[in-house]
């Protein structure tokens, strides 16, 4: 059996945990630099504020319900996770994965019978929402994707306590039955036309075609999916799909930044957010890109675009590697005349698994000293917060944040910032 644990309304939570005012009250995060509407909780989905509206066209009907706005603040997010994950992991150690901000999964192999598990895993999510404030969900099921279905189940009905398992062929049939297809993990909405086409409105409809048709359909993915809903474990989140490139890139605030330093500064931070993101799922890029340009809008203004591609003799995902890499190419790149750059970012690419490197004979760096440094950094960071650790070059200055208005405390992760209690 395993189970999936999501953490409800992640985004909102998190500002709840530390504002009990805000419980019944609907909230909106934004994304980065204030642009877009990424999460909203209970409250908001049913006032019809969509994901992804531009904060400025949806400020109105804000204003008009009293809807709490937050700036992102994924420093707490990201230590709030942390915690959440921490209790999942000593709960099963041997079986957990990590397999987004808010959702992990738990192989429960040779913790029992399904009868066994139910109780232990309700009370798992109360001890979460106690411990760390956060509610959470968890679907029980013979496969993952069942385990995601159970977990929607869940969320919708507050009768399951915060687990819901479906642990026989007749809750299977019936959850099939139920569950638009659509909703199903690894279809979604881009198979929605082409299933409805077909006739194929629910999850059970889908499991009765045969499967000739859904792989000629829908191809491999598409097969896994079928044999997981008719109770067939064959998805290891191991062997999922990595992204063929990761980017981070940041729009700065005012007429943009023209000190290399701040820049620098800048694009360190970025290099240093796609290492993590190529950690997190177990791979290494071969090369990067590093890119900076001024206001396309600002016409008074000189125009400049900076742009190099850097190809590393050896595919890594270390952090003081790539890290010096980009600011090298920045610095190449610099002009001697004075920009105001609006826009900088850093791209890395040419992505193999960290189990699949072709070294190279002269290759003038330790791996294995520097694969022990990064395990120490990862190790130290993962126990005391993000980015505790870091490359010097990363500076705190941070001429460069965000459009951040709206954007509460880090309430867990600095010390100047944590909640004061007043005593008569």
């Amino acid at each position: 059996m395993y189970a999936i644990v999501d953490c409800n309304n992640f985004y909102a939570s998190c500002e709840r945990v530390f504002n009990p005012n805000l419980r019944n009250t609907p909230i909106v995060i934004l994304s980065n630099n204030d642009g877009c509407i990424i999460a909203r909780s209970n409250e908001a989905k049913s006032l019809g504020i969509d994901m992804g509206s531009p904060f400025y066209q949806a400020k109105d009907i804000l204003e008009q319900h009293g809807v709490a706005v937050f700036s992102s603040n994924y420093n707490l997010y990201g230590d709030m996770s942390r915690r959440v994950m921490r209790m999942l992991y000593d709960f099963c150690p041997d079986g957990f994965t990590q397999y987004s901000i808010d959702e992990a999964f738990l192989n429960l192999a040779g913790m029992g019978t399904p009868e066994d598990l139910h109780l232990p895993c309700i009370q798992l999510a109360k001890d979460i929402e106690q411990g760390t404030g956060i509610p959470v969900t968890i679907g029980i099921a013979p496969t993952k994707t069942l385990a995601k279905m159970a977990s929607k189940f869940g969320k919708k009905h507050k009768g399951y306590q915060g687990c819901c398992m479906i642990d026989t062929e007749e809750k299977r049939q019936k959850a099939l039955q139920l569950f638009p297809v659509e909703d199903v993990w690894g279809i979604g909405w881009r198979h929605k036309a082409k299933l409805e086409y077909y006739g194929i409105k629910t999850a059970w409809d889908f499991t009765q075609k045969s499967e000739a048709w859904v792989r000629k359909l829908m191809h491999v993915p598409g097969l896994r999916t079928w044999k997981e809903l008719r109770g067939i474990d064959c998805i290891d989140i191991e062997e999922l799909p990595h992204k063929k490139s990761i980017m981070t890139s940041r729009s700065f605030q005012g007429e943009g930044l023209s000190q290399l330093a701040d820049v620098e500064e800048a694009v360190a931070n970025f290099a240093a957010s796609c290492v993590r993101k190529l950690r997190e799922q177990h791979t290494c890029c071969s090369a990067l890109t590093v890119f900076a340009h001024t206001s396309r809008f600002r016409t008074d203004l000189p125009s400049s675009y900076l742009y190099r591609n850097v190809t590393l003799q050896v595919p890594t995902n270390d952090l003081q590697e790539i890290v010096s890499t980009a600011v090298k190419a920045l610095r190449a790149e610099w002009p001697n005349h004075q920009y105001y750059y609006k826009k900088a970012g850093v791209m890395v690419w040419d992505i193999c698994r960290d189990d699949a490197i072709q070294t190279a004979l002269f290759d003038p760096i330790d791996r294995s000293k520097q694969a022990a440094l990064a395990k120490a950094i990862d190790e130290i960071n993962r126990k005391n917060g993000h980015n505790m650790v870091r490359v010097a070059v990363q500076g705190y200055r941070k001429n460069w944040h965000l459009k951040n208005e709206y954007i509460s405390r880090q309430f867990t992760t600095n010390i100047n910032q944590i909640i004061k209690v007043k005593t008569d």
